[in-house]
């Protein structure tokens, strides 16, 4: 997969089909739409493309409102994995800011679309708005369609409702804790691509208990509750079974999130990746003090957890 920081960092893309959306999460929905997107690109001999926006325009447009508390259920490089293994073939993410938010839907078409990719083209829903102050319609695109050489393909409204309305549920079922219903909508777990430290908290290595410390470098990724959550920890290409502990989560950056896994107890590489898929959470718990009871059962436990 080609990953273009801007459109000036674009190369020749041979007849580009193109969408446009967050696709936060890569959920059940945004795969419906990948796979019309890459249906369409193979009957013209295309290429599929996807227009993202980085950071999230709500953060942007309404930062005191609805963009204030907005997390995301994806890191930024989480996105790009998941896309890349749904086979997207280029991903182009936009700085999103206020001067760019004042493009006219016209130039919005003309300068990016028609000038930068050939479009050749579009697939979008019934519903879309694009442009300054949302003004461009899809009336507006099909004319613009027939000024510059560029077709529609129209998903129904229905299915772009059902995606608006799996990204709220994720959130909102990620935020509870309620990690096997975020996995239905998404159709994979929940996960976290981060790095890792060589040692966690001292009062679990002083209990004999090696952890490693999860390091996130992305402000607004969504973090679950506090609690004990049982996961699969991906290292080195090999899944291990283990424990993720998260002991405070106001904020993704100052958070405190440790891993319990005994398979890799005797590496002590630091700064390396892992993800870690959130399976089920063993107890959920904001207390810290029965969290942390909750937390020496676990551990106590661990070789007996079926997962």
């Amino acid at each position: 997969m080609n990953i273009y920081f801007g459109f000036e960092e674009v190369k020749k893309i041979n007849n580009a089909v193109v969408t446009t959306g967050s696709f936060d999460g890569v959920h059940l929905g945004h795969k419906l739409i990948l796979k019309r997107l890459s249906d369409t690109a193979r009957k013209i001999k295309g290429e599929t493309v996807l227009i993202t926006f980085y950071p999230h325009p709500r953060q942007v447009l309404y930062p005191d409102t609805i963009g204030k508390d907005l997390l995301m259920i994806n890191s930024r490089q989480e996105k790009i994995d998941l896309l890349r293994e749904a086979g997207l073939e280029n991903i182009i993410f936009v700085k999103f800011t206020k001067e760019f938010a004042a493009t006219s839907a016209q130039d919005f078409i003309r300068t990016y679309l028609v000038d930068k990719l050939n479009v050749k083209k579009i697939v979008t829903g019934t519903n879309h708005h694009f442009g300054k102050n949302r003004e461009g319609d899809i009336e507006e695109l099909k004319l613009l369609g027939e000024k510059h050489g560029f077709e529609l393909e129209l998903i129904p409204s229905q299915d772009i409702q059902n995606v608006d309305i799996s990204s709220s549920l994720i959130r909102q079922a990620i935020l509870q804790g309620h990690m096997q219903m975020a996995q239905t909508y998404l159709g994979h777990p929940f996960f976290i691509k981060a790095k890792i430290q060589a040692s966690g908290q001292a009062q679990f290595v002083q209990m004999g208990y090696k952890t490693r410390k999860l390091i996130i470098e992305e402000k607004y990724k969504l973090i679950p509750p506090c609690g004990s959550y049982l996961v699969l920890v991906d290292h080195m290409q090999k899944r291990h079974k283990g424990l993720c502990f998260i002991t405070s989560c106001e904020d993704s950056l100052l958070n405190t999130i440790d891993l319990f896994v005994p398979s890799l107890a005797q590496q002590e590489e630091e700064q390396e990746n892992v993800r870690v898929h959130f399976i089920r959470p063993s107890k959920i718990e904001s207390d810290p003090s029965l969290l942390k009871s909750a937390i020496i059962k676990d551990l106590i436990r661990f070789p007996q957890i079926e997962f």
